[in-house]
């Protein structure tokens, strides 16, 4: 097996990263990996002596083996929530209310900015939210306050139609990646953090992070006026940032089993009451502090690998590539 890491310094920076993988496979098991949009990587075709098979990065689908319709509806959090409910799948579930009057005619009573504000009350005043459809931890955030949550419902309408509220779950968070119902790997998600250099103020150090959030495409950290964010951050010291534990936001993972087999059942359910042959379940564990509480987050149909190669777990990306690959008649 090659070394991935050499492999991916012989592409351009820009590559996306399931292109970079798709052609390490392709090296690996003879296939033919054709670029077809003058070097970006993000249009390519798979090749074999038989057939040859489209790709596209970015927000396009990554694994052809799950189904349109599957992979449509994991994408909605709301109807992956009403699937997983119908099913008996224990879940986080949630409401959604849109965020602009057109097609108000085509929709059912109860699902705009006031009903909102209404069920943000009925939840104590304290709700988590993300867009509707977003990925990569793009405006999702625990809210405290109904002037706060009337902000955000201002910003996020820029970029989205439709949210989703969900009560907020203290627990342990982990990922469950299933090839059909293998459990290919499991890690143990963590929060972003920044490190002080014993100068900056922590609002200084979250603007820097900021900063590179944007760049990427995705939402800023609310920075509080709190006079605690005026604090000089020690040298060394980090400083953990609530909310979401996206790689893409900052987060980590490490490739660690959950605490019991009850939570890779639960990911095998999910990912059957969805129909995808390939997801990564996002779940809560010891909600509350008790150990054999545990609940669905949310359901990925195109999840990123990305932590297999930070890893230097390159024999599970060829997994992932040989099982698509297979799945489509390739090999």
């Amino acid at each position: 097996m090659r070394n991935l890491r050499e492999f991916r310094s012989g592409k351009p920076s820009h590559y996306p990263d399931q292109s970079v993988y798709a052609a390490y496979a392709c090296a690996e098991f003879g296939l033919d990996f054709t670029d077809i949009d003058a070097g970006t990587g993000l249009v390519f075709s798979v090749g074999s002596a038989n057939r040859s098979l489209h790709f596209g990065a970015g927000r396009c689908s990554w694994y052809p083996q799950n189904s349109a319709t599957a992979s449509t509806l994991a994408s909605d959090k709301y109807f992956a929530g009403r699937i997983l409910a119908q099913a008996g799948v224990a879940a986080l579930g949630g409401e959604y209310f849109f965020l602009h009057d057109r097609h108000r005619a085509h929709r059912p009573a109860g699902h705009e900015r006031e009903d909102a504000l209404a069920n943000f009350a009925k939840l104590g005043g304290s709700a988590f939210v993300k867009p509707l459809t977003g990925s990569r931890g793009d405006f999702a955030q625990a809210l405290h306050d109904g002037n706060a949550l009337i902000k955000y419902l201002g910003e996020v309408a820029q970029y989205y139609d439709a949210i989703l509220m969900q009560p907020i779950v203290a627990g342990n968070e982990y990922r469950v990646f299933l090839l059909d119902d293998e459990v290919l790997f499991t890690a143990r998600k963590q929060p972003p953090s920044i490190v002080g250099d014993g100068a900056s103020r922590i609002r200084d150090l979250l603007s820097a992070h900021n900063d590179g959030l944007q760049s990427r495409g995705l939402s800023p950290v609310c920075i509080e006026t709190d006079a605690a964010f005026d604090a000089v951050l020690p040298a060394d010291e980090r400083w953990e940032i609530p909310g979401r534990m996206n790689l893409s936001a900052g987060g980590t993972m490490l490739l660690e089993a959950p605490p019991s087999e009850a939570a890779l059942t639960l990911a095998r359910q999910a990912a059957r009451a969805l129909g995808l042959r390939v997801a990564a379940i996002d779940l809560f564990t010891g909600i509350g502090g008790k150990p054999g509480a545990m609940q669905v987050i949310e359901v990925n149909s195109n999840p990123s690998i990305r932590l297999l190669e930070q890893s230097g777990r390159g024999d599970l990306i060829l997994r992932i590539w040989h099982h698509t690959f297979s799945a489509m008649g390739l090999l």
